[in-house]
């Protein structure tokens, strides 16, 4: 095998037509150039296909819903204030396009609407004003306490950016071109790409955390409630939601994107009850910032999959 032939994913499923489909999804990800992980499980008849799920791969954005679920759950013990008001300040506050990130001014906002950027429109910033209150190393622990073996949370969002450019200065290209070589030879100039060292985690993890979510199992039911509600607010559809525009579904999700890693985990809802947890975790050769086919891929999985285990 050369350096750059992936090998065979693995598929999972519960029985042989889902065992199809996933070889499909996989076959269809590899046409476009993508490698990766991708589990769905209907949340209350656990059954599931995918491939690949017990990968750790760096989690980027998606890294969000971990901490947000920590820190809601501290909102819901009352050992912090959801009112608590935080300054931001861009002279200091972390690098992103969104949210909070790309104020030109300090701003002060309550820990709850910190919470609601973080979610709805992936700002870093609000992230990382997050992890100032509850610090990465305190989300990774509570995550053990709760069983979550296979997720690590280790640094802050801007971490990621200040790796890459101590890596490879401000030259955007040249990060990406690194990080799609040492994703090939698992020697990572980007430290925050090994999953080592970065934020990491398994789609069987990911979808394990969604579930106990969604079924109150996993932090106060409180926390668990308010998780559901902001990730139904996120404004970003172009991936896990994309083949699934219709008034009697509903999509929760988090995206997470950093140089050749484009990621979803989410739940797709169904006005009969059907729910089906999702992860999609990506990485490609493509050197491009935008990457439509690939984004429509993984919509085109997560719908392949809702269709499936739907009863």
């Amino acid at each position: 095998m050369s350096a750059r032939q992936a090998p065979r994913p693995v598929c999972v499923a519960d029985d042989a037509d889902l065992f199809d489909i996933a070889e499909t999804i996989a076959a269809e990800w590899a046409a476009v150039g993508v490698r990766g992980s991708f589990l769905a499980r209907h949340i209350d008849t656990g059954e599931q296909l995918g491939f690949d799920v017990g990968t750790s791969v760096p989690l980027a954005s998606v890294v969000k819903v971990p901490l947000a679920l920590v820190a809601l759950d501290r909102i819901a013990t009352g050992e912090l204030d959801a009112a608590r008001p935080v300054v931001v300040d861009p002279a200091t506050s972390s690098v992103g396009p969104t949210g909070l990130a790309a104020f030109r001014h300090p701003a002060t906002v309550a820990v709850g609407d910190l919470l609601l950027m973080m979610l709805s429109v992936s700002d870093n910033a609000a992230a990382d004003a997050l992890f100032d209150l509850v610090p990465a190393d305190e989300v990774d622990a509570r995550l053990r306490a709760w069983g979550c073996v296979d997720l690590r949370v280790r640094h802050r969002l801007n971490r990621m950016y200040e790796c890459a450019a101590g890596a490879a200065g401000n030259d955007f290209s040249l990060a990406l071109e690194l990080a799609i070589r040492d994703d090939h030879s698992g020697r990572h100039t980007i430290e925050t790409l090994d999953p080592a060292h970065a934020n990491a985690g398994t789609a069987t993890a990911l979808v394990d955390l969604l579930q106990r979510a969604w079924r109150d199992e996993i932090a106060h039911p409180d926390a668990c409630a308010e998780l559901r509600r902001l990730m139904g607010r996120q404004v970003f559809t172009h991936r896990l939601a994309s083949e699934l525009r219709a008034d009697t579904l509903r999509v929760s999700g988090k995206t997470g994107t950093f140089l050749h890693l484009r990621h979803e985990i989410g739940v797709v809802e169904s006005e009969v009850g059907d729910r089906v947890a999702m992860a999609a975790l990506t990485r490609s050769d493509r050197r491009a910032n935008l990457a439509p086919d690939i984004d429509l891929a993984i919509g085109m999985a997560a719908r392949r999959a809702f269709e499936a285990l739907r009863r």
